[in-house]
């Protein structure tokens, strides 16, 4: 691929300078933490509605995973197509788009719609949703120098934590109250509100133009600005963020679709408990993704290449993760499974904004949404796979069901933490595509 094969990424809004560029880069990031909140709380209410919703549709339990999976259809495919796109086009125009379509998306579920409209809207969901996590890392990453993004990319990739922290509750509520039927429109609504709010405020910053050294960089030169997507795509820091992304998406996608479900069939807890429980644990996964940004933050600061301050925090991360995960269907209920619990599926997420910093340090920024939304295709095929097995496991085995598959999900978190360590190292790769 040549220069011919890509258009030039369009030029960013005219930069401002001192603290007016300040503020608006944490006014964008801002908004963006709450573009997440609303995208994962459209992704969480199918999960916190699943008892009513299957009563009221007549859905077994490997019926109800299709109907989880079809929302990840087209979401892997848009991820991609939509992140090299954000290569050509301002990611301004996408976010707006995106978010009018998730609240058109909910809409015949709040309206009365039955089964087959359950899984038509969760794929239009799906499609419209499959880009929005690689569009706003590459549109708030442009407003920080690489040493300066751990704390922005965290605080996006938190907002998916937030956001089920707040849906789990009051979404429960209104569930409880209302009706399921009434949880979507209230997620429609929210996706409306937060479009008026970007279309008057969403810009790009003035790092959208230029690829700035990676941090600790000893390369003689920066990767070209037409490196080839094959070539970025074929390092071993890709291929380690990718494999370690996607065990993190795996739980993810057993977290929201899932977990509640075990808590209350396969553990005992009352609903309310389960709720809970569900947001403590996104409660936790966002003070360790806090505290993986400002620890690796603080390294890079200090010289440490991010094969350390990035790579091998999240690689040990995962392992702990794992042990977790694997020791967790043993365990008596109580304490030590709320511990294990918060280990396994809590602590996991700091990979997510890992492998987005990782690769975004890695790439050119002509190729940086591309690359990003090349990784979020491959791992968001996770959040297909992962509901239908386990509901095919629930459907045949039982409760035990849901313990083979969280013991899958601590294999493939081993699998993830091994890639991590021994194969990111983006100043490496960076020296290598810029021969």
């Amino acid at each position: 691929m040549t220069n011919a094969d890509v258009a030039p990424v369009m030029p960013a809004e005219p930069s401002v300078t001192g603290r007016e560029s300040v503020r608006r880069a944490w006014t964008v990031t801002a908004l963006l933490v709450v573009f997440m909140m609303v995208n994962f709380a459209d992704k969480a209410v199918l999960g916190l509605a699943a008892d009513p919703i299957r009563h009221d549709l007549g859905l077994s339990a490997t019926e109800f995973g299709l109907a989880n999976s079809a929302f990840f259809v087209l979401f892997s495919l848009c991820g991609g197509a939509v992140g090299l796109l954000a290569d050509r086009v301002r990611p301004r125009s996408l976010l707006l788009v995106m978010a009018l379509l998730w609240s058109v998306a909910q809409l015949p579920m709040a309206l009365g719609a039955g089964r087959a409209a359950l899984v038509a809207s969760r794929i239009v969901l799906g499609a419209a949703e499959g880009p929005a996590f690689p569009v706003a890392q590459h549109s708030a990453l442009s407003w920080f120098p690489n040493e300066r993004r751990n704390l922005p990319g965290a605080l996006i990739t938190v907002g998916t934590a937030l956001g089920v922290v707040t849906a789990a509750p009051g979404l429960t509520w209104v569930i409880h109250h209302h009706g399921w039927r009434s949880a979507f429109g209230v997620v429609a609504a929210a996706g409306a509100l937060w479009a008026a709010g970007w279309l008057g405020v969403g810009r790009e910053g003035r790092h959208a133009g230029t690829t700035p050294s990676p941090a600790g960089s000893t390369a003689t030169g920066e990767a070209r600005a037409d490196v080839p997507y094959r070539r970025i795509l074929g390092t071993r820091t890709w291929i380690g963020a990718t494999v370690a992304y996607f065990s993190t998406y795996w739980c993810v996608a057993l977290l929201l679709v899932w977990l509640p479900s075990y808590l209350h069939d396969a553990l005992g807890y009352t609903t309310t408990t389960a709720a809970s429980l569900i947001a403590m644990l996104w409660t936790a996964a966002a003070v360790a993704i806090l505290g993986q940004a400002g620890l690796t933050g603080r390294l890079l600061r200090r010289g440490v290449t991010s094969r350390w301050a990035r790579a091998r925090v999240g690689g040990i991360t995962l392992l702990i993760s794992a042990v977790a995960c694997l020791a967790l269907p043993g365990a008596p209920r109580g304490p030590l499974t709320v511990l294990l619990l918060l280990l396994g599926f809590g602590m996991c997420g700091v990979m997510t904004s890992i492998a987005v910093t990782t690769v975004a340090e890695l790439a050119p920024v002509r190729r940086r949404g591309g690359a990003l939304g090349l990784m979020n295709a491959v791992v968001t095929t996770a959040g297909l796979i992962a509901p239908t097995l386990t509901g095919h496991l629930v459907d045949t085995q039982g409760a035990a069901g849901y313990r083979h598959a969280v013991l899958l999900a601590g294999v493939l978190l081993l699998a993830g933490g091994i890639a991590a360590v021994t194969l990111i190292d983006p100043v490496r790769d960076a020296r290598h595509l810029a021969a």
